[in-house]
């Protein structure tokens, strides 16, 4: 249900991430820490949902125009562009004393952004 109300176009519907950025040990606990980082990767998590559902051209509405209409603020001007090249997530990163382990830690993803 949630990937069909992502993709469906409504500008009801827009991105937005809780990256959750806390070290393994305070997740991985007794009351670990709710949440799951994904700033490494949310765009590109992003298109690979949309592609898959068939509705790459309804991502940057989703990702850059829907949220600004919705809290009445200036669109952003800048672009990013995505490319279908897979890249692996790394199994963890380096965070305060510790690590973080990221969403999808040691898989693969469809899309990046070009450099």
């Amino acid at each position: 249900a949630l990937v069909e109300a992502a993709t469906s176009g409504s500008s009801k519907f827009f991105a937005g991430t809780d990256s959750a950025p806390h070290e393994t040990v305070a997740k991985e606990s007794a009351c670990g820490c709710a949440g799951v980082y994904t700033a490494h990767a949310a765009i590109e998590l992003y298109a690979e949902t949309f592609d898959n559902v068939g509705k790459l051209d309804l991502l940057e509405g989703f990702l850059s125009q829907h949220g600004s209409k919705h809290y009445g603020l200036e669109q952003n001007q800048e672009k990013v562009t995505l490319v279908k090249k897979s890249w692996t997530v790394p199994k963890k990163y380096n965070f305060g004393e510790g690590d973080l382990v990221p969403l999808r830690a040691g898989e693969s993803v469809a899309w990046s952004i070009a450099e």
